[in-house]
């Protein structure tokens, strides 16, 4: 039943009062009880339940100096790194990535991504949505509010968490709330931290779950049982059945603000100092670790934006989208491979800290089986360094991305790149669409499952899953 149903707006009419809104803010003008009750009536597709944790890398990290090193190349297309073996056989990464390196038997390496949009802000809404129409008009909502829609959390906590705002100053990025005009506002995802808020600060506190200014938990609780109060004297028997089906959803946006199971999916304090060490005090490792906890607490998807955080002379951020390493046209520290904040020798090292960490760690938990790790950023890199300045530019045409655990076969690659890294010469050449369809299909969502405002004029993904990556 939409949240726009005359049923609902009966629902919501019922009371001789308003609504009690605790939490209502950062839910778009829903109350929370609203937003549950509209997320409980979506309709949502039964089978095993599976999670994904979505590290987005904004901005196009190089393929050749991280995943896919091209050591027979030319000095101006392998770069500076020298390329690592690893424990499969064969298969060779980044000597930035010593521990990924070690775990290789945990995921897949895909070298064939490969569409044709070089804008950034298209690309990576194409990326996040997994629709073709990637234009600054698109409509399509994200994957994860379709996840939250189709395969919603089973525990009172939210289907949907978004880990560290991407924008930082004057930084375009995609929408977080894109199309949801097409399936409701219930489906955005929960967004926490921006810039130095965030979780490898020693201050920070996740706020989301606080009451209104000025409203003490205990007052919110008094006002929760007055409303009972007054709605037990309802005579109809109709609105009787509204007001106790209505108040489930009261009592579990109660249980939200006042109590604990959802802070403590957020509280990293839980974790030990060596666990916590071990995925890295800065916020990407740290954010890593959060979204293993919301994974653990029955988030269905958290996409954690890949930011490494300050680099060495920064006292706030610069950019979140460190991935954008174009490089040449800066020297020493702040080229492509310095220290800077879009420098690799400061990025790199960290994503091989947090990935590597979350691979182990989910393992040891039992977990990888029935949670898809996703690591990759819109587009890649160009093989070989511009004359103007601009080193490494943007190449959508083949790049690399990781894929773990739901099913994907470990100590694999699928598809190649040329000599060049330039093309793909080996595999099927796999879209943003493509990619995205494999999403949905490792969590148990058909991708020609339909949805929209009249239930079927939108597919879920018009790609195909890539097949060969399970078993």
């Amino acid at each position: 039943m939409p949240v726009s149903s005359p049923e609902c707006f009966d629902m919501c009419r019922m009371s001789r009062r308003k609504l009690i809104e605790v939490g209502g803010s950062g839910l778009l003008g829903l109350t929370l009880p609203q937003f549950l009750l509209a997320r409980d009536a979506a309709g949502s597709l039964r089978g095993p339940e599976k999670s994904c944790i979505f590290i987005v890398l904004s901005g196009g990290p190089s393929h050749i100096d991280t995943f896919d090193p091209k050591p027979g190349a030319p000095p101006e297309i392998r770069g500076p790194y020298k390329p690592i073996a690893t424990q499969t056989p064969g298969v060779q990464v980044s000597e930035m990535f010593p521990q990924l390196a070690k775990l290789t038997h945990r995921y897949c390496l895909l070298r064939s991504l490969s569409h044709g949009d070089a804008v950034h802000v298209s690309a990576a809404h194409t990326m996040l949505s997994g629709q073709p129409d990637g234009t600054r008009s698109n409509d399509s909502p994200f994957i994860g509010s379709l996840i939250a829609k189709f395969r919603p959390s089973t525990v009172n906590i939210p289907s949907y968490v978004w880990l560290h705002n991407m924008k930082t100053g004057t930084n375009k990025i995609p929408r977080y709330n894109s199309g949801l005009s097409r399936i409701g506002y219930a489906f955005a995802p929960l967004r926490i931290g921006y810039e130095l808020d965030n979780p490898a600060s020693p201050d920070f506190r996740v706020k989301a779950f606080d009451p209104p200014t000025g409203v003490s938990r205990r007052h919110i609780s008094d006002r929760f049982r007055l409303l009972e109060q007054l709605e037990s004297s309802e005579t109809s028997v109709a609105a009787s059945k509204a007001a106790a089906r209505y108040q489930v959803f009261q009592e579990r946006a109660l249980e939200l603000v006042t109590g604990s199971a959802a802070r403590q999916a957020f509280d990293l304090s839980r974790e030990s100092l060596r666990l916590r060490d071990r995925y890295g005090r800065h916020p990407l490792g740290q954010y890593t670790l959060m979204a293993r906890r919301l994974i653990e607490g029955g988030v269905r998807l958290v996409t954690v934006t890949g930011w490494p955080g300050l680099a060495p002379g920064e006292t706030k951020p610069t950019v979140t989208q460190v991935w954008d390493t174009h490089g040449m046209r800066y020297k020493g520290r702040d080229s492509m491979f310095g220290n800077g904040p879009f420098g690799m020798k400061w990025s790199l090292p960290r994503l091989d800290q947090a990935v590597s960490a979350l691979l182990e760690d989910l393992a040891e938990r039992g977990m990888l089986d029935d949670t898809l790790v996703v690591v990759v950023g819109e587009f890649g890199r160009t093989p070989r360094f511009d004359g103007n300045g601009k080193g490494r530019d943007h190449w959508p045409h083949c790049y690399t991305g990781l894929m773990a655990g739901a099913g994907i076969r470990g100590g694999s690659v699928y598809g190649a790149s040329d000599r060049q890294g330039a093309h793909v010469v080996s595999g099927r050449p796999i879209s943003q669409v493509d990619f995205g369809a494999t999403m949905f299909y490792a969590l148990g969502i058909p991708p020609a499952t339909r949805y929209g405002p009249d239930g079927f004029a939108f597919r879920v993904s018009n790609g195909q899953p890539v097949y060969e990556l399970f078993g």
